[in-house]
């Protein structure tokens, strides 16, 4: 049983030296939990990064199959917490039980599946151009290239996701496999989460007798900032809020030594729904589009917060039957007292816009979030209001009506940046409106196609990222096996005797990896 000190994680030692302190609280109730989690102070945060550097210098010499045993003794921990993990988790988030469950499956089994990528070996990217000494003008040195992780990564948890994008998420995951010592900063919304989840991978650590230095976390507010700037952090990964995640990519360029941050900010996932398949199943597409909008209380980054459809009489029905759907949707909890005020203020905006419509939902009172229904006119869109290129965070979203399938183009140009854009669409519909794929390939990291964009796979193809603000770096993704490159760099090895040379690069390939040696991929030796 894990029992909650409050303090620090400085590799693998506890630590609460400053004299302030931050609470967790129950989400439904807003009661305090009884913890005291101690302040990170700027020496122990210091005191973090300098192990993590120090420790960089071994555990990037660690073979991907060492680095591999250390992520599934990571998940083999988090999945023997108890009973009582599960109920901390459900109390300072209000998220029910299955959930919890369901996330912790998630969150271990990403890290297992990067297992998997450590051992098959196609992240190194190894290259190989063997000496082409008699090379006529010039004789052709020997070239090998293979990627190696870029040093410490501060991570940022997230608020919706207590597991899955947080102390052991993605971004640890990910760095970790790559060979990155990681700091995590626990988010304030799950502090006692954090620390059994901090727990389970100290203990994975020691087990695997790896330099504890790998991965420290730290509490409070404010902390963000010196962590950043810390001179020898290396790349930052987070995910929120869109002011949250400019604000450290200003830090990180301003330093001396700019590092990339590897934010996901925001993104209000654009609906389409074609003529063709509103006409054969408008009722079944009001039913599952309302249940979209309002799974998890819409505290999802992939929450449908935008739908276009173009003038009919079938987009008219739909609308009736939408909105009475969503007129029918319960409140929920939200996660805590900061994001159903911030859900509060975001719909207060829309009800004040003149040019906006309210078509359904309670007024929003008491402790639990309802979800709410509007209509903007398309003109809001065209001129780029800000209202409606902002997320609103929680079971809410905004039906647009446009006139023709030329002020679809217009409208959905006028869009910024997207982790998602969805098509609800029959054949008939992609001969009548050709255009619009390759539109949002522009626009979106990931394209739906007949499905609602809540629910992320884990796995080698997919893409969680997308052109700002959705994300910081539209090149890479937060979730998926992709996700290890940002926490990469590649480096050239030129002339070098095969004995010093890492196992990728050498001649007889002992990790039996595929290579690309002279243009052609191979596992063969050389």
């Amino acid at each position: 049983m894990v029992n909650i000190s409050g303090q620090n994680f400085i590799a693998g030692q506890r630590s609460g030296a400053g004299d302030k302190v931050v609470y967790s609280y129950d989400a439904t109730t807003g009661d305090a939990l009884g913890y005291r989690f101690a302040q990170a102070t700027e020496e122990e945060i210091n005191q973090a990064v300098q192990a993590a550097s120090i420790a960089h210098a071994v555990f990037k010499q660690t073979s991907p199959h060492q680095r591999a045993i250390l992520l599934e003794s990571i998940a083999s921990e988090i999945d023997a917490l108890d009973d009582q993990f599960i109920m901390t988790v459900c109390q300072e988030t209000a998220l029910p039980e299955a959930r919890i469950r369901g996330e912790r499956g998630r969150t271990t089994g990403q890290l297992r599946l990067f297992a998997q990528v450590l051992r098959r070996g196609d992240y190194l990217g190894a290259r190989i151009d063997p000496a082409i000494p008699d090379r006529q003008p010039l004789p052709r040195p020997d070239l090998r290239q293979y990627k190696i992780g870029i040093g410490p990564v501060a991570v940022f948890g997230a608020s919706n996701f207590p597991l899955a994008f947080s102390t052991a998420g993605g971004d640890t995951a990910s760095a970790l496999a790559a060979g990155c010592p990681v700091i995590v900063k626990a988010h304030s919304g799950h502090m006692a989460t954090a620390e059994y989840i901090a727990h389970a991978i100290t203990t994975a650590i020691a087990k695997c007798a790896l330099p504890a230095g790998i991965f420290s976390m730290i509490y409070g507010q404010g902390v963000g900032e010196p962590l950043v700037k810390h001179p020898l952090i290396k790349a930052v990964g987070f995910t929120g809020s869109l002011k949250g995640g400019r604000a450290l990519c200003d830090l990180a360029a301003a330093r001396p030594e700019p590092i990339p941050v590897f934010a996901e900010m925001s993104s209000i996932n654009p609906m389409v729904l074609l003529p063709e398949a509103l006409k054969i199943r408008g009722d079944t597409i009001a039913a599952e589009l309302s249940a979209s909008v309002v799974l998890g209380c819409g505290q999802f980054c992939t929450n449908p917060g935008l739908i276009l459809g173009i003038k009919s009489p079938e987009f008219s029905q739909f609308l009736v039957r939408f909105t009475a759907q969503m007129a029918q949707q319960p409140p929920q909890t939200m996660l805590n007292k900061g994001t159903l005020k911030s859900y509060q203020q975001a719909l207060q905006e829309l009800l004040a816009h003149p040019e906006i419509q309210h078509l359904a939902g309670q007024p929003q009172q008491g402790n639990q979030a309802q979800p709410q229904l509007f209509k903007a006119d398309v003109s809001l869109l065209l001129k780029q209001d800000e209202l409606l290129q902002e997320e609103v965070f929680g079971p809410a979203t905004i039906v647009i009506e446009v006139e023709n399938a030329q002020q679809l183009t217009l409208a959905l140009s006028c869009l910024r940046g997207q982790l998602t854009a969805s098509l609800i669409a029959e054949p008939q519909d992609f001969r009548d409106f050709p255009a619009l794929i390759p539109l949002l390939e522009e626009k979106a990291g990931r394209l739906l196609l007949n499905g609602y964009p809540t629910g992320v796979e884990v796995c080698d193809a997919m893409v969680h990222g997308g052109p700002y603000p959705a994300t910081s770096d539209a090149r890479g993704t937060s979730v998926g096996t992709l996700a290890i490159e940002r926490y990469l760099r590649p480096v050239c090895y030129q002339n070098y005797p095969d004995e010093l040379l890492p196992p990728a690069l050498q001649n007889a390939n002992p990790l039996g990896i595929y290579r690309l040696v002279n243009g052609e991929l191979t596992q063969a030796a050389l």
